[in-house]
């Protein structure tokens, strides 16, 4: 996982410096392929049933699930890609999301935050911490500037399988205080957040989730390894 991570790490910068004004989607997703294909290693989500892709990519108010078609990349544009490989059977899962062109200020606010709040969710990835921990460290930072948490989708464990147990929820649950971290646990921690309402639904494609109120969302991701030393980032970028 630690080599399938560094791979993901430098694919996920890769894709980002790929990102202009005029790209489309499906240059974005055979861009994936690619990297994916060169690094020796296969694309996961198109692992799950009834998905084809090898990345999920969204824009603005589309959080998650995006199916990688039918769209373009336009200036002011905030663009979201989410990616998984396997790597000699083990799954490595990643997101980011970034500008593209000219964007406000509050929205590069929205997304410095969001990254905050990774890190500190991620910090708290300890041997014997919960999940409870995580979440709590992971929702404070977007409460704090009135951030709409994601509610009905959370980050997972993740290794033989893309998507394993724990769920690790936005927010905290008490219930989750009981489920503690265990060395070498490895977790796929991801925020989604928005800048109005929390709620989320569905598209007529059957996969996107969009902000019920068509405010910007965001979402960041890294698949991390619990050690007695403290969390290491396998995806981090170089």
């Amino acid at each position: 996982m630690r080599e399938g991570g560094a791979a993901l790490g430098k694919i996920k910068a890769d894709l980002q410096d790929f990102v202009k004004i005029g790209t489309t989607f499906e240059a974005i997703e055979d861009k994936a392929q690619s990297l994916i294909k060169k690094a020796g290693m296969e694309p996961s989500f198109s692992t799950v049933p009834g998905y084809h892709w090898a990345t999920c990519v969204m824009k603005n108010d589309e959080v998650c699930h995006g199916i990688p078609k039918g769209k373009r990349v336009q200036d002011g544009d905030i663009i979201t890609i989410d990616i998984g490989l396997i790597n000699k059977g083990y799954h490595l899962d990643t997101t980011i999301t970034f500008p593209v062109g000219t964007v406000l200020e509050e929205t590069r606010e929205f997304l410095e935050i969001g990254k905050k709040s990774l890190e500190n969710a991620i910090a708290q990835a300890k041997v014997g911490n919960s999940v409870y921990d995580i979440s709590f460290a992971m929702e404070k930072p977007l409460k704090r500037k009135g951030y709409g948490v994601v509610f009905q989708l959370t980050g997972h464990g993740v290794g033989e399988a893309l998507h394993m147990e724990p769920a690790i929820p936005c927010s905290p649950s008490k219930s989750d205080k009981k489920i503690k971290l265990y060395e070498g646990q490895t977790l796929a921690i991801e925020n989604m957040y928005t800048m109005g309402s929390p709620v989320l639904e569905e598209s007529e494609d059957g996969w996107t989730y969009v902000a019920v109120d068509g405010s910007l969302s965001g979402m960041f991701e890294e698949t991390v390894l619990v050690t007695k030393d403290g969390p290491q980032v396998l995806t981090k970028s170089p």
